[in-house]
């Protein structure tokens, strides 16, 4: 005290983090989240942790009370039959941990709460986040989806895929777009709403000459949806042709290959199209740009 390097913990002491939880979501969360995907993974950590303090929680409680534990857990999207479901991955785990890093983060910058011996997390080793996409369709396999998709009970499913391979929109960014959002002079889709956007940024989606037909075999409805579905139908009848067509599925990392591969696309108009805010997701592309490129150069 004297050298005046004492940190009172009283207030983490008191502070549990479930109280801080609370406070995370009403005054952090609202201005810089999007979407529900951050209120599973805070649900998670209240679930196991809730009645901890902050001075309480240290790299063991997190590394073997938390990341053991719930890298035992059963994925609770597999609800038809659960004894039979694949255990959480390790990235859901990783993503989970990490909103516990930036929640204490905001205790100590935005709230005042003195964490004497630091953020726990730095000193927590974490599961292995999710690998690079390599997974892409061959011509066969495309021929195939399509065969299924067009075979679908579901009248939108082959228009919403072949959308997405286009335009290289996201699921939720398809699922918004209104008849009212679409400019077929200019050839041009915008995205208006920002929480269906995981970046929250609106912006204008070029249109192919190929998504262009497919918008047009659509019944139309001037205020309705292009794609009139919830999220899950069309996740799942599209499981059920890519497994009917016996392929792997990543629409929008097979949309991005072929923007690539195209080599007349430089880096900036291919986030331009996809809807990156920085560029360090689009680097494992330009492999394929060059490789198209050195075959220009002859």
């Amino acid at each position: 005290m004297v050298r005046l390097r004492f940190v009172s913990s009283s207030l983490a002491e008191r502070t549990t983090l479930k109280d801080l939880a609370k406070q995370f979501e009403e005054d952090f969360a609202p201005e810089h989240y999007r979407g529900a995907a951050w209120e599973r993974k805070l649900s998670q950590l209240v679930s196991r942790l809730g009645s901890y303090s902050l001075a309480a929680i240290t790299p063991t409680v997190i590394g073997k009370k938390y990341r053991d534990e719930r890298l035992k857990d059963k994925d609770s999207r597999y609800k038809e039959d659960p004894a039979t479901a694949p255990c959480v991955s390790p990235a859901t785990v990783k993503g989970e941990i990490d909103l516990l890093s930036k929640m204490l983060d905001v205790a100590v910058k935005e709230f005042g709460i003195a964490l004497p011996a630091g953020n726990p997390v730095a000193n927590v080793r974490k599961p292995k986040g999710a690998t690079a996409r390599d997974r892409r369709l061959t011509g066969d396999e495309w021929d195939a989806l399509v065969v299924q998709c067009t075979a679908s009970g579901n009248p939108w499913l082959l228009a919403a895929v072949t959308l997405s391979v286009e335009t290289a929109m996201r699921q939720g960014e398809l699922l918004q777009l209104e008849w009212r959002m679409i400019d077929k002079k200019r050839r041009i889709a915008f995205l208006l709403n920002p929480e269906m956007i995981k970046t929250g940024e609106p912006r204008a989606v070029p249109l192919s000459s190929k998504a262009m037909a497919a918008l047009d075999g659509l019944p139309k409805a001037i205020k309705g949806k292009v794609i009139p579905l919830g999220r899950m139908t069309l996740y799942k009848a599209f499981e059920r042709a890519c497994d009917r067509a016996a392929i792997g599925h990543d629409l929008r990392h097979e949309a991005l290959s072929r923007l690539a591969e195209r080599g007349d696309f430089t880096v900036l108009e291919m986030a331009a199209v996809s809807g990156h805010k920085t560029l360090q997701m689009l680097k494992r592309y330009t492999h394929l740009q060059a490789e198209k490129l050195a075959t220009k150069l002859g």
